[in-house]
């Protein structure tokens, strides 16, 4: 099936409660906001989110819409701790948590994508990482040294959300910034990928940059400035007012109501 051209709202209306959700960028780097937002305004609830996680993670926190969090970290980067994060976290609202070493978050995007059901590695060995998630297992190598390893389930996704700087509409993408990150992963792991961009385009094509294609692609969203606030060079950079506004709102109840009044309504 073609990729489609879609609107935030199309998106959303293929979404459903209880759904795993994964999403694309950094911390506070080309995350996919607009669509974020989208999600926001909507009823979704009971979402498992996987994320290396930034605003994204925040913003669903503070309006109820996780149930499970599978993340290697939650960070505005500049900011470094996601602080409606760390509310929830303090509060108890997440029912479910998965916390990963990065190394070991990408391994599973890895086997999802590669359609396997774990892929080893020694992350993990020795920490607590294993400790505080007891569905993860270890295994021996088969072969002559017999290393026990870290067997990392795979993290397999109903629909991912990325943020990409062009694409056209067959689905194809690319990255013009300094960083891919693992987005491609995310696409990969899903069973539906959509992907925003900030121009829908595709012209001189630097396959170096060209990170995603239409067989990874469900639905493509031209959104200017849909990583908002959130950084995506050589576009724009992080709004480092507005992040701290944001981050200033998890205060307070009042203040996270003027924030959402002003800018996710």
């Amino acid at each position: 099936m073609s990729p489609q051209v879609m609107t935030p709202e199309d998106v959303v209306a293929e979404l459903r409660d209880g759904m795993t959700l994964g999403i694309g960028g950094w911390g506070s780097r080309r995350k996919p906001m607009t669509l974020v937002k989208a999600i926001a305004r909507s009823g979704l609830k009971d979402l498992t989110v996987v994320s290396y996680g930034g605003p994204d993670v925040g913003i669903l926190c503070a309006l109820g819409k996780i149930r499970k969090l599978v993340f290697g970290f939650v960070s505005l980067d500049s900011i470094p701790l996601e602080p409606h994060f760390r509310k929830a976290r303090e509060q108890g609202t997440l029912e479910e948590i998965m916390e990963l070493d990065e190394g070991m978050f990408q391994l599973g995007l890895r086997a999802a994508a590669w359609n396997l059901p774990f892929l080893p590695t020694r992350a993990g060995l020795g920490s607590d990482v294993l400790n505080v998630n007891r569905e993860i297992k270890t295994i021996r190598s088969p072969y002559a040294d017999h290393t026990e390893l870290v067997a990392m389930p795979a993290l397999r996704l109903d629909a991912a959300i990325v943020h990409m700087n062009r694409a056209d509409a067959r689905g194809n993408a690319q990255f013009l910034g300094p960083d891919p990150y693992f987005d491609d992963l995310f696409c990969m792991a899903a069973d539906r990928a959509y992907v925003s961009c900030e121009k829908l385009e595709l012209a001189d094509v630097d396959l170096t940059r060209h990170l995603l294609n239409r067989t990874m692609v469900h639905g493509v969203i031209e959104a200017p400035g849909g990583a908002w606030f959130t950084e995506c060079p050589p576009d724009y950079n992080r709004n480092e007012a507005l992040q701290k506004q944001y981050a200033a709102s998890a205060r307070d109840l009042a203040s996270w109501d003027a924030f959402v009044k002003e800018h996710l309504s």
